[in-house]
């Protein structure tokens, strides 16, 4: 299958569960498709952009380890997203990447994300977090860059700055986020000191 193809099998993609699901088994048969499946990603005027985000984050979900292979694609694909409904599973995404790279239970030793990548995500999720973005991409934001704070170290004042400054005019679920967050933030900060 080429892009022209892919694009043409994403059109009847939807929303609904199923219709994703049959698309991901489609990729995981031929994972080949993954790196066009992201190039349709980046090309946010086609319309099915979305689709090919949503079908990405789905197979995320399910195994990383497809994405972890086409890691430099997916990762410099990141800074070309701006469509609201593909940066939702693009962040999504790489809120699985980032809790994988710091969990013990790591699905592979072999696919360590280099300091370029994780200063790309790192980049992007401060973009999210600060952007005109919907709640969704900004709660996993506030994840990403509170994990990545472990080993950066100046994420996690930025990060505290960032949050209290947009507290009061954020909405509830942004609130809600960002208290549990600053909780956790502000319990580390005096044996940072």
């Amino acid at each position: 299958m080429n892009k022209l193809e892919l694009c043409e099998a994403l059109n009847y993609v939807t929303a609904l569960r199923e219709k994703r699901s049959k698309m991901a088994s489609i990729i995981e048969a031929d994972q080949k498709l993954i790196p066009i499946l992201i190039d349709i990603i980046k090309d946010d005027i086609n319309p099915v952009s979305c689709k090919a985000s949503w079908i990405l984050e789905y197979l995320a979900n399910k195994d990383l380890q497809p994405i972890l292979s086409h890691i430099n694609t997916f990762v410099d694909a990141l800074s070309f997203i701006s469509l609201e409904s593909s940066i939702r599973p693009a962040a999504k995404i790489c809120e699985l990447l980032v809790l994988n790279e710091f969990s013990n239970n790591k699905l592979s030793h072999n696919h360590k994300l280099t300091n370029a990548q994780l200063n790309t995500i790192t980049e992007v999720a401060f973009d999210w977090l600060i952007g005109e973005h919907k709640v969704a991409p900004k709660a996993y934001s506030m994840t990403i860059l509170l994990w990545l704070g472990y080993s950066i170290s100046w994420i996690h004042p930025e990060l505290m700055q960032i949050l209290k400054q947009n507290y009061e005019t954020g909405s509830a679920a942004y609130k809600a986020r960002a208290k549990r967050t600053l909780k956790i933030l502000e319990k580390r900060q005096p044996s940072e000191n």
